[in-house]
């Protein structure tokens, strides 16, 4: 068998002219596990309402992160795409969950180059419902209806793998090495509390109290929350952070059902509030740029710091297309390439 990779980010619109963001949201927001409503009720909801709303606001926000080169998210995940591809044994190519080029495409691609054994790779760190589950169960649709000759392999989670703990906490480290910073704050993005009640393997480990992450259970595999604070965790051991020092947070949230918690924006003010003035922020649930760290956070958050008294913001880069994540993630494919599973 022929062997090829396909790496899957989020997507973006092709552009920021509104009907190019609508349809974009459309595509996003109707998807059954982003917004895990039944049907009726979730049209109901994207087009009856946010639709409507939403995307003027959104295009003016990416109006603002916009790069010449186009989105900034798009852009990174292709630097990062050619340089894995230049130094890896097989063809790698690159697909979006959402907008272009599609899963679809990236499976074309990989066809036309007489591959007939894929590694799915979501650039996500940690799983959820809405960024891995949806990319793995919409390309096995597309194989099934366009691609039966086709084998799948899926790289697991990598949140808690060694590599990737060195990779990204290198990349907090270089960014901060220099600053006097006083607390750094890790943002995740956000998701409604029933996703990790849905993905509780156990139906029963999951109660979001507090303590149940830290409690050992299979449930762990598949929730989101547990995995982010494990990123936390052990980045924080292998920077030697002090307790106290760091928290983590959640951003992005949408509509009025509860989601993780401590919300990020409110975050970010409380520690303004009560005397921070110079703090940090990383977003180890994204690994290239994008809307939600160059505005939401570098933009918006920023914003909300100095409002209360805050001094210095400074927003740690994503990962993109620094040489030791290109080196890891090439490692990994060579790796499966050649028959030597990656493991934690």
């Amino acid at each position: 068998m022929s062997k090829g990779v396909l790496l899957v980010n989020l997507g973006s619109p092709d552009s920021t002219d509104p009907k190019d963001v609508k349809k974009y949201l459309g595509e996003f927001l109707m998807d059954g596990r982003v917004i895990d409503l039944p049907y009726f009720f979730r049209a109901l909801l994207v087009k009856g309402i946010i639709l409507n709303t939403r995307p003027k606001k959104s295009a003016e926000a990416y109006q603002k992160i916009w790069w010449e080169e186009g989105s900034p998210l798009i852009v990174l995940s292709e630097r990062l795409q050619g340089k894995v591809d230049e130094t890896t044994s097989v063809p790698i190519a690159l697909a979006m969950r959402y907008g272009t080029p599609s899963i679809y495409d990236g499976l074309k691609e990989l066809k036309e180059q007489g591959v007939d054994e894929v590694l799915l790779f979501p650039l996500y760190p940690q799983f959820a419902m809405a960024t891995t589950e949806t990319i793995l169960v919409l390309a096995e649709e597309l194989r099934q209806k366009h691609f039966p000759e086709m084998k799948f392999t899926s790289v697991p989670a990598f949140y808690n793998h060694p590599d990737y703990i060195r990779v990204l906490g290198n990349s907090i480290q270089e960014r901060l090495q220099n600053l006097d910073f006083e607390h750094l704050l890790f943002s995740y993005h956000g998701v409604p509390e029933r996703h990790i009640r849905k993905s509780d393997i156990t139906n029963s480990h999951c109660k979001i109290d507090g303590s149940c992450c830290q409690t050992a259970s299979s449930a762990h595999q598949f929730c989101y929350r547990h995995q982010c604070y494990e990123t936390t965790r052990l980045v924080a051991e292998y920077l030697n952070l002090k307790e106290g020092t760091y928290s983590v947070s959640f951003q992005s949230r949408l509509g009025f059902d509860p989601w993780l918690k401590p919300y990020t924006d409110r975050t970010i003010e409380r520690f303004g509030k009560q005397g921070i003035k110079k703090m940090a922020i990383v977003t180890p649930a994204f690994v290239s740029d994008c809307l939600e760290t160059l505005e939401e956070i570098a933009m918006e958050g920023e914003e909300i710091f100095h409002e209360v008294g805050g001094k210095e913001f400074t927003v740690v880069p994503c990962l993109n297309d620094r040489e030791d994540w290109v080196k890891m993630l090439s490692r990994w494919v060579d790796e499966w390439a050649h028959q030597k599973p990656v493991e934690a």
